[in-house]
């Protein structure tokens, strides 16, 4: 145990972000010199507050199953090396997880059964930030190869993690990606005021150095490389593919100039923040915006949009809000719906709950000038429209960031003949083997929507899946199965 009195005599603290009127006139991450840096006068004593319990049902809320008793007591002790390969022993990427996950290892910490639970994210980028800093994040080439081949599809979270496990494992890997740079929704779903990129480019430069071979701009089943020829070149194929199709909102006016998805809305704008020329893009400059969806992704849709000068912003959610405390349904260690507030969400925008939209209005033109909404109870279970409550707002521009049903299932998927399973996810056995011999589906594209942190752990148990049905046996570590129910926030 770190500090025997820690979560006794030491309160919770988190590092302060940058001013509002500061930070919204810039694309940077949201604290001074980066979340890590902002941690590290701080973090020591957090990482004290650590109980190391008997049973660290932290564990049963994180899906890598991180060994955070064990490096929290290394950071108390100042023994940086050691945390981060503790750290690296369950999780192949703790910037990303660090930056963008929920954190379901919190409201499962001991300590938050009543108190304020130990700052678990928190340490861990802190590890990860200062092993960068200090030079402690080295390529891990294989020191044999098996002569085996393996394309990996997609080059999000869990593509990656797939890549650099089975790299490691001394097989030939090369990552197929129809983005024009490597990193998925990593790349240009995420805000860079979220996650910079050279997060990301380091680890893509470290897995090259270990031998995974990048294949940017190819769009495997959308061109001359279909899936079938993909198959029968590599000895495994494993799709990481993501669930992409966004769920759309089928009313009246959806067609109008000005309603868009948040997905074709958000890439425009990291490519221009990063300084790239987006011919045509959507800007919510001078304009009303109305988000429809409270989750992160609208929150991401709020930050950008705060950035790029709207007039006004508004979040609709259809579900009431939620409460401040952990509501008697949902007891610990499960993760709690609780009323949470962003960085986006301390910077602008009004949030609207339980309320739905009944139309989206425009003028002769077909542009969008409006919504017309109405509150609704959920109490049932589905939304029942509360007579007389019915009103227009303005509106220009409206962001549809509503989730996502599922993988795209044309191209490579229909050509390789891929079986779908009743929730629209490609259909996998208890070792993520597709319905065609030798091609394995990882991450949001056999799961469906989920966290950034089911994605890793499920890259990182693809791999071991592969690896042991291309040797008959493997060492890498499986942390889940495919069985496991996905865990929403």
């Amino acid at each position: 145990m770190a500090d025997p009195r820690g979560f006794l005599e030491t309160p919770r603290q988190t590092p302060e972000r940058r001013p509002v009127e500061e930070r919204v006139h810039d694309w940077n991450e949201v604290y001074p010199g980066g979340i890590g840096r902002a941690l590290l006068p701080i973090i020591g004593e957090q990482a004290g507050r650590c109980m190391d319990c008997g049973i660290p049902f932290c564990h049963s809320g994180c899906p890598l199953g991180n060994l955070i008793p064990e490096w929290n007591e290394l950071v108390w002790r100042g023994d940086w090396e050691a945390a981060i390969d503790r750290l690296h022993a369950t999780n192949n990427f703790p910037e990303f997880t660090g930056r963008l996950c929920p954190a379901p290892c919190e409201p499962a910490c001991v300590v938050a059964i009543n108190a304020d639970a130990v700052t678990i994210k928190n340490v861990e980028v802190a590890i990860i930030d200062k092993a960068w800093a200090d030079g402690n994040v080295r390529p891990q080439p294989p020191e044999w190869l098996t002569g085996r081949t393996i394309a990996v599809v997609g080059s999000g979270p869990a593509g990656l993690a797939a890549a650099q496990q089975l790299t490691r494992s001394g097989h030939t890997v090369a990552v197929y990606e129809r983005a024009d740079r490597i990193g998925g929704l990593l790349r240009y779903g995420i805000p860079e005021f979220k996650m910079e990129k050279v997060h990301l480019d380091r680890r893509v430069e470290q897995m090259r150095r270990e031998g995974t071979v990048f294949r940017p701009a190819i769009d495997v089943g959308a061109g001359d490389l279909t899936g079938r020829a993909l198959r029968d070149r590599y000895d495994a194929v494993v799709l990481a593919i993501g669930a992409t199709v966004s769920r759309d909102l089928p009313v009246p006016g959806r067609d109008l100039d000005g309603v868009c998805q948040a997905m074709d809305y958000l890439p425009q704008s990291n490519r221009a923040s990063l300084g790239e020329q987006v011919p045509g893009q959507t800007t919510a400059d001078g304009k009303d915006v109305v988000i429809i969806g409270g989750g992160d992704t609208g929150a991401d849709c709020l930050g950008t949009a705060i950035r790029q000068g709207a007039r006004s912003i508004t979040q609709l959610e259809i579900l009431a809000r939620p409460g401040d405390d952990r509501p008697g349904h949902q007891p610990w260690p499960t993760y709690p719906m609780l009323f949470r507030v962003s960085a986006a969400h301390e910077e602008a925008g009004d949030r609207v709950y339980a309320t739905s939209t009944q139309e989206f209005l425009g003028d002769d033109a077909g542009r969008l000038t409006g919504l017309r909404l109405v509150a609704v109870d959920m109490s049932s279970g589905r939304p029942h429209e509360i007579e007389g409550t019915v009103r227009e707002i303005p509106a220009q521009l409206a962001l549809l960031a509503l989730g996502f049903t599922g993988p795209e299932q044309d191209a490579v998927v229909e050509q390789l003949g891929l079986a779908i399973d009743d929730r629209g996810a490609i259909r996998r056995d208890e070792g993520y083997q597709s319905s065609e011999s030798g091609v394995f589906v990882a991450g949001d594209a056999g799961r469906g929507q989920s966290l950034i942190v089911w994605a890793l752990a499920e890259g990182r148990a693809c791999a071991a899946a592969v690896d042991a049905w291309l040797t008959g046996s493997t060492t890498l570590p499986a942390p889940i199965t495919p069985t496991a129910r996905p865990l929403t926030a």
